[in-house]
């Protein structure tokens, strides 16, 4: 369930996925009209919670009389808000928290239970889950075991300082409490610090090209597809978690696609406009300053959509041999079972979507952000509030925090056009049910090999669901699954003990994602490695870097800075030393 996405990732697929969060008080309202016109199986889940309530009041005379009953109820794995062994050494706590455990339990039963489409209760689901996490017993104050200890230990300090935060939060942050400090990381330093330069720009990206740090590079330039959705650095955070500086160091002359930020000027552009001026574009670049007959994809989740939609593209218009291979990470291109983001797409919701979008030309990412908080309340609020504003602690300076914080719009009548055709009728999946630029899509003429990863922890793009790309194409197919979640998944570098992953060869056709599962051999390590042998493998023999232009604009660019520039195309590279020296920083802040 959405409940529990790592907190980086959960206002990412929120927006990815559009979602009208008011649905839920519908789903909800319904649930509540379904259980009260049948008192039968009302009155008998009453019966059950006044039973399990009794269980907790003999459970608390119990325990006050040194016995250890049972809980009535557990705290879910992995649920921090508990861990405080008061709530499990004292009487008075340990009953606060089988009755709020208890009453969840049976909310959440009131939901199951009901007669409704399943599409209606998942959203219910996640209403319910916003009233629970906002009754929790750790939210009060004076019940909150470490607040009271954070408080004698400081002499009162820690409430000085939480009520200082809440008041700058109320001024300056809409009243919440900040999830990130991001005042320490500064664009071209510690994040998006790759050293490059811009190459390229038209009305929608510019094309970062990243200087060679080894002798020789493979024939096959690495051109990155990032989503729009946010910036691209998720794919070059930072020195030594960067997936583009572990792509360069291993040989790959490497080059990034960086999004505009939409305004109301691009209101009509269309996922038609994103393929022309977006890969196609970059891909034209790439192979008029390199030279290079062949280019190779590395692209993520959004950029993997339509890196799938542009090898289709290409192999209709008999220009296949142009992507001589691809990988494609945390990507859906079958959107049949998109998770638990396709629980807001429905007609209802994607139809209030567009009224919103259609009134400023774009989808602002910030307009429903405090929605999206509180549909994820207990790690996107409480947890803040609890942390910031009782205890007066700094929240923390996280690097994928604070890229998630950089979100960009999206032009309306993309992001409708990417809705209705990916999670509401899956046309991408269907032989020549879409069409972009005139031309009817079909993957099954996709002969180019593809790296295809996703995520066991990932909500936003399921890896079942990632895994279905295999099955559609008509060529080779290696899978491979890691064990992190979907922002997590693609900063996976080298040296965690707790990484692993699974692959084998090759994805065999009629295979389901289970049975691909219980052949495949598993790694620890990251899957980076794998993927390094597989793209050296795919990246054509070793040769000389190849020369590029001097442009003066340096990594990472203007757009990322939501800052907008003339257009800009060096047709030949100019004689020049074709590397440069890493450890340039330049500044500007996130």
């Amino acid at each position: 369930m959405i409940g529990s996405l790592p907190l980086e990732e959960f206002s990412y697929g929120m927006d990815l996925g559009g979602a009208d969060p008011a649905a839920l008080n519908d789903a909800l309202r319904a649930v509540t009209m379904d259980v009260m016109s049948d008192p039968l199986r009302m009155g008998t889940l009453m019966t059950s919670l006044m039973l399990a309530q009794q269980s907790v009041a003999m459970n608390t005379m119990r325990r006050m009389q040194g016995e250890n009953p049972p809980p009535v109820a557990a705290v879910a794995p992995g649920d921090r808000r508990f861990s405080d062994p008061a709530w499990t050494s004292n009487p008075f706590l340990m009953s606060m928290l089988e009755e709020y455990l208890v009453r969840r339990q049976y909310a959440q039963q009131l939901v199951d239970q009901s007669r409704l489409p399943e599409a209606t209760r998942r959203k219910a689901r996640f209403a319910l889950a916003m009233m629970m996490d906002a009754l929790a017993p750790t939210n009060l104050p004076w019940l909150n075991p470490a607040v009271i200890k954070e408080a004698l230990d400081t002499g009162g300090g820690s409430l000085m300082k939480g009520m200082a935060t809440f008041l700058d939060d109320v001024k300056n942050n809409g009243g919440y409490p900040k999830q990130v400090d991001a005042s320490s990381f500064v664009l071209g330093e510690n994040m998006a610090a790759t050293p490059g330069e811009v190459v390229f720009r038209n009305e929608l990206i510019e094309v970062l090209a990243y200087y060679p740090q080894t002798p020789a590079v493979h024939e096959r330039p690495l051109l990155c597809s990032p989503p729009w959705i946010n910036k691209y650095y998720i794919m070059d955070i930072a020195p030594g978690r960067s997936f583009v500086e572990w792509a360069v160091r291993h040989g790959h002359q490497t080059f990034m696609i960086s999004y505009r930020n939409p305004d109301e000027t691009m209101r009509d552009f269309k996922m038609d406009d994103y393929l022309r001026l977006g890969p196609l574009a970059a891909l034209d670049a790439v192979q008029r300053l390199t030279g290079a007959k062949q280019v190779n994809f590395a692209s993520l989740c959004l950029g993997g959509t339509m890196t799938g939609i542009l090898l289709a593209y290409l192999a209709k218009h008999g220009q296949a041999d142009r992507v001589g291979a691809a990988t494609m990470t945390n990507t859906i291109l079958d959107f049949a079972d998109p998770g638990d983001l396709g629980v807001f797409t429905d007609e209802a919701s994607i139809a209030k979507l567009e009224k919103t979008m259609n009134e400023r030309g774009f989808l602002e990412s910030k307009e429903m952000e405090g929605t999206f908080n509180w549909m994820r309340a207990n790690d996107l609020i409480w947890s803040y509030v609890v942390s910031n504003w009782y205890m007066g602690k700094k929240p923390p300076a996280f690097d994928i925090l604070a890229w998630n914080g950089d979100a960009t719009r999206m032009p309306a009548a993309m992001h409708s056009q990417y809705l209705r055709a990916c999670y509401l009728h899956n046309l991408i999946v269907k032989p020549g049910a879409f069409v972009i630029e005139g031309t009817p899509i079909d993957l099954g003429l996709i002969q180019t090999p593809l790296y295809v990863l996703g995520a066991e922890a990932d909500h936003i793009a399921p890896w079942r669901t990632t895994y279905m790309t295999t099955q559609y194409v008509g060529g080779e197919a290696k899978y491979t699954r890691t064990n992190a979640g979907h922002v997590a998944g693609i900063c996976n570098p080298p040296g965690n003990p707790k990484a692993c992953y699974w692959t084998k060869p090759q994805a065999e056709p009629g295979e389901t994602p289970d049975a691909w599962l219980e052949s495949a051999e598993k790694r620890s390590g990251s899957w980076w490695e794998d993927w390094a042998v597989w793209a050296g493998e795919h990246g054509g023999p070793m040769r000389k870097p190849y020369a590029l232009p001097a442009s003066g604009e340096p990594a990472p660019g203007r757009y990322v800075r939501n800052e907008t520039a003339a257009p800009l195309d060096i047709a030949a590279p100019k004689k020049r030393a074709t590397t440069k020296p890493v450890h340039r920083k330049r500044g500007g802040r996130s």
